[in-house]
């Protein structure tokens, strides 16, 4: 069934009521067709942004850049109109996107998350995918790809650098209001541990399950701070296993490629380097699923590092390798070469970190290397070794500085210090 909305259906002086006479069916394909139109006018807009932006016409109004011409303009955000213009500068390379979007078949909302993740090789493959899935499964596909690229890990540190934890306190009141945010993966475990508080009957199970609504919500909430409360008293009184070994920390479904974690391309759940560092020390159960997500196959568990390597790992290293870390808990095991790569998961090839650093290690702060007598070097992103004792003031001068000549910045504060004191001038 086909329909036209006629002038008359819409009212030019009032609500824009529609025509009475109208079915739903009609109406439905008057908005089918609308959409659309929507759709095809929203990339003409684009590819309009994108020839005013290498245009710079922007510079014409005093803007700096095209972002900010396009919120004032059109009366959107700042940060809608630089995804506007970021969409419209990516669409240049994606003809078949761009094609599928001028004809209306793809909204912007899936084109804005195509086009953070399609190249020349895959355009068509994602295209194919993106015209039948719903705007949300195209999000979250173009989110996995994003987690198994390699630039993913500064996403991954801008997640943790923004991890914050806030305290109000109501004395009025005589409440207290805790904030806290936190990467995923580590939000899912404190879930976990209130979980597992719930479980274990730590708190009262007073939810009623034939309650609904607001009453339902209001008591379950106060059953999960009662678990906070119940998990916090459990390590104040000692009832953590503090120096333990062996038992998982958390268990976390993740869904990934195998070959993404090789180098190659494929979608994961979390950045990729996230992933890795997971699977450094954990227990192992492989999925194996089909191309429609059934699964094919699912393997035995197995921990990556067993119970006696770990008990020989904390003999051997006593606690956190990295220089001057003292820290002798919450300890992970690292492979120096991932068993994704072939490294073996034995002491040679292990050593321990706590979370800090190991997760600083997965996300770029340094790195490790193995010297030819089998030592452990640590080095930070600028290619400067880490010493296990610290920096001694000679290791600030460059070699080339001869006196006061030419020093670098580093160098001459160093200089400045060392410099013998001359006779009637006081030091600085």
């Amino acid at each position: 069934m086909s329909a036209v909305l006629s002038r008359s259906a819409f009212e030019s002086s009032g609500d824009l009521a529609v025509d009475a006479e109208l079915s739903i069916d009609e109406i439905d394909v008057a908005i089918g067709r609308l959409v659309r139109q929507m759709n095809a006018e929203s990339c003409r807009m684009l590819v309009l942004v994108r020839d005013f932006d290498d245009r710079f016409g922007y510079a014409k109004w005093s803007f700096k850049t095209c972002a900010e011409w396009l919120a004032w303009r059109s009366g959107i955000s700042l940060s809608a109109a630089r995804e506007k213009v970021r969409t419209a500068q990516a669409l240049r390379v994606l003809p078949a996107i761009s094609a599928a979007f001028a004809d209306g078949r793809l909204s912007y909302t899936k084109v804005r998350a195509l086009t953070r993740v399609a190249r020349e090789h895959d355009e068509d493959l994602l295209l194919a995918y993106a015209l039948d899935a719903p705007a949300a499964r195209v999000e979250e596909r173009c989110r996995q790809i994003r987690n198994a690229q390699p630039e993913s890990i500064h996403s991954a540190r801008r997640v943790w650098e923004r991890r914050a934890l806030s305290v109000w306190r109501d004395e009025a009141n005589g409440t207290m209001r805790l904030t806290v945010e936190l990467p995923i993966e580590e939000g899912e475990l404190i879930v976990r541990a209130l979980d597992c508080a719930v479980a274990a009957g730590d708190v009262s199970n007073d939810v009623d399950p034939d309650s609904i609504g607001e009453s339902k919500g209001a008591a379950w909430c106060a059953q999960q701070a009662d678990a906070l409360v119940a998990v916090a008293k459990a390590y104040l009184g000692g009832g953590t296993e503090r120096d333990s070994a062996t038992a998982d920390h958390y268990q976390v479904v993740v869904h990934v490629d195998e070959k993404s974690l090789r180098g190659g391309m494929g979608r994961s759940d979390l950045p990729i380097d996230t992933v890795k560092r997971l699977l450094c020390d954990c227990s192992l159960v492989t999925v194996v699923e089909g191309a429609n997500g059934a699964p094919l196959d699912v393997r035995r568990k197995q921990r990556t590092a067993s119970t006696p390597l770990k008990r020989a790992l904390y003999a051997r290293d006593r606690g956190c390798t990295f220089p001057g870390c003292h820290r002798r808990r919450h300890l992970d095991g690292h492979h120096v070469e991932h068993w994704i790569h072939g490294g073996e998961t034995s002491a040679d090839n292990m050593t321990l970190l706590c979370t800090h650093h190991h997760r600083l290690l997965h996300e770029g702060g340094y790195r490790i290397v193995r010297e030819a007598d089998d030592t452990l070097r640590f080095v930070t992103a600028d290619g400067r070794t880490i010493p296990r004792a610290g920096y001694r003031l000679e290791d600030f001068i460059d070699d080339d500085i001869d006196g006061e000549e030419n020093p670098s910045a580093e160098g001459f504060c160093t200089a400045n210090v060392q410099r013998p004191r001359r006779a009637g001038v006081p030091m600085s």
